[in-house]
């Protein structure tokens, strides 16, 4: 982790989550003050609690609140979806998108994850983009040509370190409880670093490279001291406050 980028621990809350579930969230914002200088937080409820949650955290500052996913237009017949705009009211000031579960169940390519971005943007958000390889891929050999593809087609052009997270997921550790070497992720991160420096430049060199897949109190020291892990995508972990802020307390 190089010391010119302030770590970001965020919590994807997936499909979970409920009215009950306000005390979990009122003690991350009581112990965020705890973490503060070492990390910032961001917190990504299901969209039913995320304008509660905003408004909540709006005076503390020290939590921030973020969607999972959005559609790629502003507004129209699109039932069911919400639009970036539609986030940003609410409160969001970043939206996960391209999440292999997005991907998988959904059917998101890599240029509907680039449209996504966009669309973050367009309601004047932060985008963290999520890459990764299944299992099968990295059985045979092919975590880097998966990640270095997933990672040239979903990022816009104008991608900014102000703008643009990126967030490694090796898909057989997400919800496994399996998690790669220290070395292993070491590898992938900064094959990343290489690849947005060569095409962002200075802009690449600072963004943000996130580690996400079976994140926990027990292993988050030893990951985010790996060079070019720049904080994590927390799952499961993230919907307890005292792991979550476990988590981020091993920055």
């Amino acid at each position: 982790m190089t010391d010119r980028i302030r770590p970001l621990i965020a919590g994807n809350w997936k499909m979970n989550g409920l009215k009950a579930s306000w005390s979990e969230f009122e003690a991350m914002l009581a112990g965020s003050a705890e973490v503060a200088a070492k990390a910032d937080l961001l917190v990504c409820p299901p969209a039913t609690l995320l304008a509660a949650f905003a408004d909540k955290a709006k005076g503390t500052k020290a939590v921030a609140v973020g969607a999972q996913n959005c559609h790629t237009k502003p507004s129209g017949a699109h039932t069911g979806d919400i639009s970036a705009e539609m986030l940003a009211d609410a409160g969001a000031s970043a939206i996960i998108v391209g999440h292999s579960e997005r991907r998988a169940d959904h059917g998101e390519t890599d240029a509907i994850v680039h449209q996504k971005a966009e669309a973050v943007w367009r309601a004047g958000l932060t985008a963290i983009v999520c890459i990764g390889e299944t299992q099968s891929q990295r059985d045979a050999g092919q975590t880097l040509d998966i990640c270095g593809g997933q990672l040239q087609r979903s990022l816009p052009a104008a991608s900014k370190a102000a703008n643009l997270v990126v967030a490694y997921e090796p898909v057989w550790a997400i919800g496994t409880g399996l998690t790669p070497t220290a070395e292993d992720v070491e590898q992938v991160h900064k094959f990343i670093r290489d690849l947005l420096v060569q095409r962002f430049k200075e802009e690449g060199a600072r963004m943000r490279i996130l580690y996400g897949g079976s994140v926990k109190p027990s292993n988050a020291a030893e990951l985010m001291a790996v060079a070019n892990v720049n904080g994590a995508l927390v799952g499961g972990a993230s919907l307890k406050a005292a792991d979550f802020l476990a988590i981020a307390k091993g920055c």
